[in-house]
């Protein structure tokens, strides 16, 4: 296991200077980084742990991540299939199947499946941005009719990452002490 990590302060906020479009990625892009930094370099053991009355763990955790990337920047956003292994899988029969396997799977997988799944989400939004622009059209209608913009779709996956950085947060503190608000400036994802 990693020794305990802390950061005096958190990653810098984008630029003033930039677009809407490269500061919306960049704080996706943040949270990101401190979710990859708060799941990173456990063994099977640190990945199934649990804390108080849940049953979520941090492989669990890095999975679901990993199907948000697919069901809302994928599928959602940019109109593609779900692709491996989400497409396999029956979640009417199985509904917390990457909860549950998340849990099961070796380190290196987890956190394999979870980097793919970001490095396809990077390049389908900078499409979609390039296509569409920030108030386009999302791939997906609610059932009340409207269908959420670009920008609408790249808020929620900030706000995903920051609910679940949050989840991790407990988990990873109780497995061995890690604690910060963001990951330390020579942490890679």
């Amino acid at each position: 296991m990693l020794p305990a990590m802390s950061e005096a302060s958190p990653q810098p906020s984008p630029s003033a200077d930039s677009t809407e479009a490269q500061s919306l990625l960049s704080v996706l892009e943040r949270n990101r980084r401190t979710f990859a930094w708060k799941t990173s370099g456990l063994d099977e053991q640190g990945l199934r742990a649990t804390t108080a009355a849940s049953a979520m763990t941090l492989g669990g955790l890095v999975k679901h991540v990993a199907l948000v990337e697919a069901d809302w920047l994928a599928v959602k956003l940019a109109g593609q299939e779900y692709g491996a292994p989400w497409d396999t899988v029956d979640f009417d029969a199985d509904p917390d199947w990457e909860w549950r396997t998340g849990a099961l799977d070796s380190p290196e997988d987890v956190y394999a499946l979870w980097r793919a799944a970001v490095e396809r989400s990077r390049e389908l939004v900078a499409a979609v941005i390039r296509e569409r622009g920030l108030d386009g059209p999302a791939s997906f209608t609610w059932p009340d009719g409207r269908t959420p913009t670009v920008r609408a779709m790249l808020l929620d996956m900030v706000e995903e990452y920051a609910r679940h950085t949050g989840h991790a947060d407990i988990l990873r503190e109780a497995v061995d002490g890690r604690v910060g608000e963001g990951a330390p400036p020579d942490f890679t994802i």
